[in-house]
């Protein structure tokens, strides 16, 4: 992959035919996921009779779902009372719908835009900001799977079943920061 770039208005780019099926691999397991959550949670009567979308009130079980999803509110006064769980489900029941919604568009940017074969990309400002999105969201997930923490080490040994992830997330993180250097040029 070559670092992404200003080329007028636009941001470019050029991925090899693997860099860009590992992209789309990748945006298209998170989407699964999103949209699995959502087919999850049943529209209730409620939603049916007034618009308004609710979704799940509770944390996804799956790690990653979870980190994708987190808490919408967290007040550690409140959590000693035992209300912070009631907002926090209250908050998640209003908000996570459309959040899937907005993870799943900027999916289906990225999916639109990343030639299936690989070569050049050219984006719209707009659709940077969608990739940006995207690509953190693979982060996430991944980074949620290999368990990253501050004590992670930067390498892993080659015999280390992880070793070929971490080099996908360390890419992934290069990727991403290119592309926030070109937003910002």
């Amino acid at each position: 992959m070559k670092a992404w770039s200003r080329d007028g208005q636009n941001i470019v780019t050029e991925l090899t035919q693997h860099e860009a099926q590992m992209v789309r691999f990748m945006v298209d397991q998170i989407k699964e996921l999103l949209t699995m959550r959502f087919r999850d949670h049943p529209q209730d009567e409620l939603s049916e009779l007034t618009g308004i979308r609710t979704g799940p009130s509770s944390k996804p079980e799956d790690p990653m779902l979870a980190r994708l999803l987190p808490d919408f509110h967290h007040d550690p006064d409140y959590e000693l009372a035992g209300r912070d769980a009631d907002s926090a489900a209250a908050l998640r029941s209003m908000h996570e719908p459309a959040l899937l919604e907005a993870k799943s568009e900027v999916a289906d940017v990225v999916l639109k835009t990343c030639p299936e074969f690989g070569g050049r990309i050219t984006l719209t400002p707009e659709e940077a900001q969608s990739w940006l999105y995207a690509l953190n969201d693979v982060r996430l997930a991944l980074g949620t799977a290999l368990e990253i923490s501050e004590d992670f080490p930067d390498e892993l040994p080659e015999d280390d079943p992880r070793a070929g992830q971490l080099d996908v997330y360390q890419w992934l993180t290069w990727m991403q920061d290119s592309l926030v250097g070109a937003l910002t040029a």
